[in-house]
């Protein structure tokens, strides 16, 4: 039975559901095992027609219907998934492949499939951003062997072929120029519709290499607002909501909600190639400006940790071997105007900005405001259109070691460089970080590459969020996956 919805005030609740109406409409029209099948508001709706090469990947990791090679425990290690054991021979690693796996499409795992799914990860244009700096070839040495070899000696191989970016797909999926994954992955949910940015459905593969999933299925619904996805947990309209706005949390039973320190960090990027931030001294000026325990109290109702640097308590390991850095000193901002950019796929950044935007101009700043879905405003940000962006960024998502995180957001050539920075001593830091073998050698390095960066004031790093999901009461077995690759799993069902 569901838990009876909590009153919304009037306003908010007559918004709510006129959007639940319009969104959920297309799955209560199926009528497909109602009360069995798990529905699932998310948050952001595919930008990439949910192509494996894009964050859309991320979803189809959510759901269970794409699978890789690797996958990682708790701690960041990797273990077997598509592939049952490897072994590293200086620049190569060879992969065991699990037999009698088939993708949905009924065709089997080989490593002809293998080779054609990670070699088109490759050669695509943009990389995935795991490979931000890494060029792999992979070959087949028979139908059930795989061998991976990097330019150079990499030890973080069998975390990077983790990546959902990096899924496996049957050669269906690649027929043309785009990758379509309906009917094409391997998990324990089949991907079978996809309505635009508005909802997919998926059912239960039964010849799942893992044994039988206990939901027949899920029907996803794309829910940016987040007054709407609280609303539809409430309602009973959903089972499970992601990304429960702190603004929302307070209103719904505490029973129903779980919160979680994740490897994510809310960060001010300023523009270090252009414009008032190319100056390192107006850079120092708007970090002592930020105050980011008013923003933890405030905006995130105290839901958050204030950030002492890019990672956070969800590494415990950062803050015990980090050490004071050495910045530049303030200049005077003096009536500088600069444009501050975010996006409304997360609730809490529009109100960031807005205090943001009042605490920048009490230091001296004109700060204007632009505030888009992130759809529409992701190319602009990436291309260095605005002095300051900010953005909910994970620190672990891809690999579950940050130095990738660092690479593509901070190197000369990272992938995902919304700062613009080229700084040869950040750069060197990185190569090092991202050289050295696992373990705690590589945890100093990682912790240098941040100070190095920090010492830059390219990105202000202002709090460190905690994820927030909604269960509702008679959902079982709903993953609470701080790196945000689980969510539906093998085990979920309603009862």
């Amino acid at each position: 039975m569901r838990v009876p919805a909590r009153l919304l005030p009037l306003p908010a609740a007559l918004a709510a559901s006129a959007l639940l109406t319009g969104c959920f409409a297309s799955t209560e029209a199926t009528g497909a095992d109602a009360g069995e099948r798990i529905s699932v508001a998310m948050m952001q709706p595919p930008r990439s027609g949910l192509s494996p090469l894009s964050d859309d990947a991320f979803k189809l990791s959510r759901w269970s219907t794409a699978e890789t090679l690797v996958k990682l425990d708790a701690d960041g290690d990797a273990e077997p998934a598509l592939a049952t054991g490897w072994k590293q021979s200086g620049r190569s690693w060879t992969f065991a492949l699990r037999e009698g796996v088939t993708f949905h499409d009924g065709t089997k795992l080989t490593a002809e499939a293998v080779v054609r799914s990670l070699n088109r990860a490759a050669r695509a244009a943009p990389k995935p951003r795991i490979l931000d700096g890494v060029e792999l070839t992979v070959k087949a040495v028979d139908t059930t062997t795989v061998v991976v070899t990097t330019a150079e000696e990499d030890p973080l191989v069998p975390q990077r072929l983790s990546s959902p970016q990096l899924s496996i797909l049957s050669a269906k999926a690649y027929r043309g120029k785009t990758v379509d994954p309906v009917g094409t992955g391997t998990g324990p949910f089949e991907l079978t519709e996809v309505n635009g940015t508005s909802s997919a459905a998926l059912d239960r593969y039964d010849s799942y290499w893992g044994g039988t999933a206990k939901a027949p299925g899920i029907d996803v619904t794309f829910v940016p607002d987040g007054t709407a996805r609280a609303a539809a947990l409430r309602s009973g309209e959903a089972d499970i909501v992601e990304a429960v706005p702190v603004s929302q949390a307070a209103l719904l039973d505490e029973e129903l909600i779980t919160e979680v320190p994740m490897p994510r960090t809310n960060t001010l990027y300023l523009n270090t190639d252009k414009g008032t931030f190319k100056d390192p001294a107006l850079r120092a000026a708007a970090r002592e400006a930020i105050d980011a325990e008013s923003l933890v109290k405030g905006v995130y109702e105290g839901r958050a940790d204030v950030a002492e640097g890019l990672l956070g308590p969800a590494l415990p390991w950062a803050a015990d071997l980090r050490e004071p850095v050495r910045r530049a000193k303030a200049g005077d901002p003096d009536g500088r105007k600069i444009t501050i950019g975010t996006f409304t796929d997360r609730a809490e950044l529009p109100e960031v900005a807005a205090a943001l935007q009042q605490q920048l101009k009490k230091a001296g700043f004109q700060v204007k405001l632009e505030v888009r879905e992130y759809a529409n405003i992701e190319s602009d940000a990436l291309s260095g259109a605005f002095d300051a962006f900010i953005l909910s960024r994970a620190t672990v998502l891809d690999s579950g070691d940050p130095a990738a995180y660092l690479y593509s957001d901070f190197a000369s050539n990272g992938s995902f460089n919304i700062s613009q920075l080229a700084d040869s001593a950040v750069d060197k830091a990185l190569d090092k970080a991202g050289a050295t073998p696992t373990g705690d050698a590589r945890r100093r390095a990682v912790v240098d590459a941040e100070a190095a960066v920090l010492a830059t004031d390219a990105a202000v790093p202002m709090l460190h969020e905690r994820v927030i999901q909604g269960d509702a009461a008679d959902v079982v077995g709903a993953a609470h996956d701080p790196r945000e690759r689980e969510l539906v799993t093998l085990d979920t069902h309603v009862k």
